[in-house]
C-alpha cells in the first residue's frame, strides 16, 4: 500500500517509511527509532512546549497549559518522536481571527522549532466547524453568508495558510471532523452554506496551493463502522477521480472501559476500509483514557453541551494510578500495535495527542476537573515503561 500510494497518490513527497526491513542499529533509543522502518510516530505540542509566556498567565483556562513554561518537554518530545503536530496554534481562531488579518506568530515559533530539530511537521487544520470564528461564515449583519462568498473565503484562507507554510510543513489536515458517528454530515455552518461540496472544494484549494504537500482527511469515532464506511464511501468516487487524498486520518479517542478487545478489533475493520480506497491509514490523536466513561459517552465534540457534572466516583485515581490500571495501559497498546504491525504497510503515522498526562486534554474531557492517566508519558513528563514495553514489541515482531 505504501509504495503505490508514493507512486500514485504523493508524487512528490517522500513521507512514508518502508517496513521491509529491521533498523540499522542492533539497539534503539527511542519509539520513533524503533518503528522508523513502519511509520512515523508523533505528538501534539501546546504552545507553551515550544516557548513560555507569561502573558497566558492571567487565570483563565487553557488546553494544555499546566504552566507558561513548559519548555524542558521539547527535548523529551524530539527524542521520543519523529513527527509533531501543534495541539491548537495552527487553527484558524488563532491564525485568522478576523477576516483582513492574519497572525502567524504562535505557529511560526512553533514550525520553526520543529524543522530546527529535524522534525516533520503536521498543519492542523484547515477547514474545521469547531475553533473557527464567526466572521468565515457570517456577513456584518450576521446571517450565514452565501455558497459563492463561502467558497471566495475558504479558498483564500487556505491559499494563505498553505502558501506561508510551503515548504516548512510536510501535511495538512485538509478537512477536520465533517461526519457524525451515524455516517451522516455534520451540520455545520460550511456543509449548512455548502453542502457535501465544501470537502471536496477544500481538498482543491489545498492542491491548487501547493500539489507537492500532503492532504489528509481527520476525524474521530472512526472506530465505529458506520463513521469509517460513510468517510471511505464518500471519498472513494472523488479519489478514483484523481482527487489528491494522500491518507484517512483517525484520530483514536479511547476509552479503556469500552473494551480493548472491540476497539482493537474495530480500528483493524477500519483499517481494512481505508486499505480499499488506495490510501494510507493514519493516527493522528492517540489517547486512552483510564477513568469511567459516563453514559457510555464516545467522541471528541469539544462543544461546553457534551460536559458532564463533576462526581467523586468518576474520578477514582485522584492521587496516582494503580500499578495493576497501569498494567491495563500498557497491555492495550501492546495489542494495539500488535495489529498495527500486521498492517504496516497501509499505516503512514501513529500521532499521539498531549505529550504528558498534566497537559492532556482529558484530563477536562468530558468531565472537568478529574485526573487522567491517557498520555506515554507521566504528570512530571516521566517516560511510562509503556514506552519500553512498545520497542520491545517491535524488536521481538522482527
Amino acid at each position: 500500500m505504501k509504495s503505490k500510494t508514493l507512486l500514485l497518490v504523493l508524487p512528490a513527497v517522500a513521507m512514508l517509511a518502508s517496513c521491509s526491513g529491521g533498523n540499522s542499529s542492533s539497539e534503539t533509543t527511542s519509539l520513533a527509532e524503533a518503528y522508523a522502518d513502519c511509520w512515523y510516530t508523533g505528538c501534539s505540542v501546546n504552545q507553551w512546549e515550544v516557548a513560555a509566556d507569561s502573558k497566558m498567565a492571567d487565570g483563565r483556562n487553557y488546553t494544555g497549559m499546566v504552566s507558561a513554561d513548559q519548555t524542558t518537554n521539547w527535548e523529551k518530545i524530539t527524542n521520543t518522536f519523529n513527527w509533531v503536530v501543534a495541539e491548537n496554534c495552527m487553527k484558524s481562531e488563532v491564525i485568522h481571527p478576523e477576516q483582513n488579518r492574519y497572525d502567524f506568530t504562535l505557529a511560526d515559533e512553533f514550525v520553526d522549532k520543529a524543522k530546527a530539530a529535524g522534525m516533520k511537521v503536521m498543519g492542523h487544520c484547515l477547514i474545521w466547524h469547531s475553533q473557527c470564528p464567526w466572521w468565515f461564515h457570517h456577513d456584518q449583519d450576521g446571517n450565514l453568508v452565501s455558497a459563492d462568498t463561502l467558497k471566495v473565503r475558504m479558498k483564500e484562507h487556505i491559499t494563505t495558510v498553505v502558501n506561508h507554510f510551503k515548504g516548512r510543513v510536510d501535511a495538512w489536515d485538509v478537512v477536520n471532523e465533517a461526519f457524525e458517528d451515524d455516517g451522516s454530515f455534520r451540520n455545520s455552518f460550511f456543509y449548512q452554506i455548502m453542502g457535501e461540496e465544501f470537502i471536496p472544494w477544500a481538498f482543491k484549494c489545498a492542491y491548487d496551493a501547493d500539489s507537492t504537500i500532503d492532504l489528509f482527511y481527520n476525524d474521530f469515532s472512526m472506530n465505529k463502522a458506520t463513521k469509517v464506511e460513510a468517510v471511505c464511501k464518500f471519498f472513494k468516487p472523488l479519489i478514483d477521480g484523481g482527487m489528491k487524498v494522500s491518507a484517512i486520518g483517525m484520530q483514536g479517542h479511547i476509552i479503556l472501559e469500552d473494551g480493548a478487545d472491540v476497539i482493537i478489533n474495530q480500528y483493524d475493520h477500519s483499517i481494512n476500509c481505508i486499505k480499499e480506497l488506495g490510501v494510507n491509514a493514519a493516527f493522528s490523536e492517540l489517547d486512552l483514557s483510564m477513568l469511567p466513561n459516563p453514559y457510555g459517552f464516545s467522541g471528541a465534540n469539544i462543544a461546553d453541551g457534551d460536559k458532564f457534572k463533576y462526581r467523586p466516583e468518576m474520578d477514582p485515581y485522584k492521587d496516582a494510578l494503580p500499578d495493576s490500571v497501569q498494567t491495563q495501559f500498557d497491555d492495550f497498546w501492546i495489542g494495539f500495535y500488535k495489529m498495527l504491525l500486521t498492517h504496516k504497510e497501509t499505516v503512514n503515522r501513529v500521532s499521539f495527542w498531549c505529550f504528558n498526562d498534566a497537559n492532556s486534554w482529558r484530563n477536562d474531557f468530558p468531565i472537568r476537573g478529574r485526573s487522567d492517566y491517557a498520555t506515554l508519558f507521566d504528570r512530571n513528563s516521566h517516560p511510562k515503561r509503556t514506552i519500553q514495553k512498545l520497542i520491545d514489541l517491535r524488536k521481538t515482531e522482527k
